[in-house]
């Protein structure tokens, strides 16, 4: 059984498609962040086990799904709770993991439509993403919004941002550590109806997210 952590904010709408569309085998964790639409609930009937992470952030719900995953089956899985991203993709991006072919498979988001994905949004990820392949040579294009990896691989990476800057620092400790990195692409849709992006949704996110990442590249 592999495990999916997913870091929820609020996320009701979404989490009814998003977890009947889990593969066979792939078992949903919900790191709830404080929801007060009713989102662990949601999770509950629909079959996920729901763990409740007080510290706000991002890499604060992707930490505590970690710790919360399984251990012995090794290959933990991480994407957005937001119907973004379709979870019948997650069985490509363990494979190679599983298989022993790459430490670290990052989805590279390719939007379904112009709406998925804004103009400002994805400059910003174009920029990022081009500096870490100049700083460091991973062949990465984005900023690795769904991921595989082993649990306990990324734990040792002792990754300290619990905020937005976290995938953005997995991939510059996953270089230094040496790790196989492979990108496959991943199709990115439009958020579920009535929900806002935590990032590009308001400028307040927007600018937040920016400053997480900015402290990151100063460390």
């Amino acid at each position: 059984m592999t495990d999916v952590v997913l870091p929820c904010l609020n996320e009701a709408a979404a989490l009814p498609w998003l977890l009947d569309r889990m593969p066979p085998g792939y078992r949903p964790i919900l790191a709830d962040n404080g929801s007060t639409d009713g989102s662990p609930a949601i999770a509950r009937r629909h079959g996920a086990r729901v763990i409740d992470v007080p510290d706000r952030g991002y890499g604060a719900a992707v930490h505590a799904g970690l710790l919360a995953a399984d251990p012995d089956d090794g290959v933990v899985c991480v994407l957005d709770a937001d119907g973004s991203f379709d979870p019948a993709d997650l069985p490509r991006l363990a494979g190679p993991v599983r298989d022993g072919e790459a430490d670290l498979v990052c989805g590279r988001r390719r939007p379904a439509t112009r709406r998925a994905w804004p103009v400002h949004a994805r400059l910003g990820n174009a920029v990022l993403a081009h500096r870490i392949r100049s700083d460091t040579g991973l062949p990465v294009h984005d900023i690795a919004p769904i991921r595989a990896a082993r649990r306990d691989a990324l734990l040792a990476l002792d990754l300290r941002d619990r905020r937005f800057g976290y995938p953005l620092e997995l991939l510059l400790g996953a270089a230094r550590a040496g790790w196989r990195v492979r990108e496959l692409d991943v199709t990115y849709h439009p958020r579920a109806a009535g929900t806002r992006s935590k990032v590009t949704g308001t400028v307040r996110g927007t600018l937040r997210a920016v400053a997480d990442m900015r402290a990151v590249l100063a460390r």
